[in-house]
């Protein structure tokens, strides 16, 4: 089946049956195609034939990456989040790894750090910024995303906390509905829109430069707090 919608930018989005060996196009009316697009969903059980899985499509723009991958999710965990047993799930994070150390591509991690944050997810992250020489050009750096609350605003139940889940690298937008820990890429539905804009004719702003653009925002604000091995957490979040 083939889908037009209209936008306010007067884009059309062509949506098929489409996955990484077959992305769809997405085109602005009178112009050359400038994107192509792919949807993503979880758990395996939710893709039908021909679906892309959202964790195959985020190690693949991972795999694709040439200079940087920023991420800024609220929650990040190898680990099955609410399994019991517990049990270690270590996909994204070791692709993380792999590429810094294989491709030297530099990685940012922009983490939500609230009163919810679970305490266990500071040693994996810290686990991660330890991947850190610049002599051996090893660049993964880790910060946490903290959004100021009064104590009435904190009385507000999921409010005053950066709920983002994207990343983007220097070719690709990944633009998701799920937390990165295994739990949602293996037992809980979600799903993802990929934008590729690199074979652009446009001189228009794409999807990955506006991405790239809020996360160095965030990155850099007064909000964003660097992770190290000695951080004092206690009263951060």
């Amino acid at each position: 089946s083939l889908y037009l919608i209209p936008t306010t930018t007067r884009t059309v989005v062509l949506l098929r049956l489409h996955n990484l060996h077959s992305p769809g196009h997405q085109r602005r009316a009178g112009h050359p195609t400038i994107s192509q697009t792919l949807t993503t969903s979880s758990p395996p059980s939710f893709c039908g034939t021909g679906r892309t899985g959202d964790l195959q499509s985020i190690l693949s723009v991972m795999e694709d990456a040439q200079s940087f991958i920023y991420i800024a999710v609220m929650n990040y965990l190898p680990t099955m989040e609410f399994s019991h047993p517990k049990r270690y799930w270590a996909d994204i994070d070791t692709q993380l790894r792999r590429v810094s150390y294989e491709k030297r591509v530099r990685v940012r991690l922009l983490i939500s750090c609230w009163a919810s944050t679970q305490p266990i997810m500071f040693p994996f992250l810290k686990s991660l910024a330890s991947v850190y020489d610049p002599k051996s050009r090893l660049d993964i750096q880790v910060r946490l995303f903290v959004v100021p609350a009064t104590p009435q605003q904190k009385e507000i139940p999921f409010a005053r906390v950066n709920h983002n889940k994207y990343m983007v690298t220097d070719k690709i937008a990944y633009i998701g509905t799920s937390n990165w820990s295994g739990d949602y890429f293996v037992s809980t539905a979600g799903s993802a829109l990929v934008v590729n804009q690199t074979a652009s004719e446009s001189s228009e702003t794409t999807v990955q430069s506006q991405l790239q653009a809020v996360f160095e925002r965030d990155w850099d604000s007064a909000y964003s707090t660097p992770l190290t091995q000695h951080s004092n957490l206690k009263n951060l979040c």
